[in-house]
């Protein structure tokens, strides 16, 4: 026979709707009566039917999560954050795509607000007036990007770029190029800022080469205007587009790191499988997922306190071989 909350009540001796609040929203109850709730519910074995406390609560159980590429070996880290935190919080997770196309984030943020009780924002495109307007609609944290007070967790772009230029100026590098990712995303943005500001600095010149789709393609298309730029190292906007200025040199029979550095972002899962192995600055793809539902949580049971929802992530420089002195070192 089946758990009741009934029973759950008996055996932490309170009230049934004590239970259902100790569940739907732990906030309001005492901090000893929710953890013999928790107690009763995992020595009973108890499951809540979510169907009835969407009743009570007014809530589904579901969460949205928004990334702009699932092809991209970065995102799935994120998903997997976002599902592991969810499920802690008996949330189910519901995922869309927006394939780069910054016209749909809107549309799939209203549609998903119809099924979710919030969303998270990966990395969104749209204009700082649309993410206003959709986070008037439906709760939303957003990752790696800010606008205004809408809850965000975001990656400290200055202090990686400090990092990887630090690096590259100590292997001798003076003359830097760096391959940009899409206008419209807030990471490129800082990354971009970062280093005119770095590298201003400290006395290296900055060339920005290209402008690219963030994929394999990007890179390998960016490669000639690299090498015709006469730069002894380069930094790209993320991890695909690093690979695809690997590629590319390779097949042009230049040796690497000898005749130019290559340095990447995010350490995806291949940035290791190559060779020579990228040097890459990590981020912690996992913690900004779980992150991001934390916040969320938080909004929705305190909407008013959506200002102060913040979380800074740090990166980490990872050198391998891509990187090393340039041939007039």
């Amino acid at each position: 026979m089946p758990v009741t909350i009934k029973d759950v009540a008996r055996a932490a001796g309170v009230s049934p709707s004590t239970v259902s609040r100790a569940l739907s929203t732990p906030g309001l109850v005492q901090a000893a009566t929710r953890e013999r709730v928790r107690r009763a519910v995992a020595e009973l074995g108890y499951h809540p039917n979510r169907a009835a406390r969407g009743l009570i609560t007014g809530r589904t159980g579901n969460i949205g999560l928004i990334v702009p590429d699932l092809t991209n070996p970065f995102f799935p880290g994120v998903v997997k954050g976002v599902q592991e935190r969810a499920r802690e919080s008996d949330y189910s997770v519901f995922l869309a795509d927006t394939d780069e196309r910054a016209p749909l984030e809107a549309d799939l943020v209203r549609a998903l607000g119809k099924q979710v009780d919030g969303i998270v924002l990966c990395s969104p495109r749209m204009s700082e007036a649309e993410v206003r307007s959709v986070a008037g609609e439906t709760p939303i944290v957003m990752l790696n990007r800010r606008v205004g007070r809408i809850p965000a967790v975001t990656i400290d772009n200055g202090e990686a770029i400090r990092q990887a230029v630090a690096h590259l100026v100590a292997l001798g590098h003076h003359r830097l190029g760096y391959v940009a990712g899409p206008r419209v995303s807030w990471s490129n943005r800082e990354r971009l800022r970062a280093l005119r500001s770095t590298t201003a600095a400290t006395g290296v010149e900055l060339l920005e080469v290209a402008t690219v789709v963030p994929q394999f393609s990007g890179g390998v298309a960016a490669a000639d205007l690299v090498l015709a730029a006469g730069v002894t190292a380069v930094v790209a906007y993320n991890d695909l587009v690093a690979l695809g200025l690997l590629n590319r040199f390779a097949a042009r029979g230049l040796a690497i790191p000898g005749d130019i550095s290559v340095l990447g972002f995010d350490d995806i899962v291949f940035a290791e499988m190559v060779n020579p192995a990228l040097t890459t600055v990590a981020q912690p793809k996992e913690a900004a997922g779980r992150a991001g539902v934390e916040l969320l949580l938080h909004l929705m049971e305190e909407p008013d306190r959506a200002g102060t929802a913040r979380r800074d992530l740090t990166a980490q420089l990872l050198v391998r071989g891509s990187t090393g002195p340039p041939r007039t070192a």
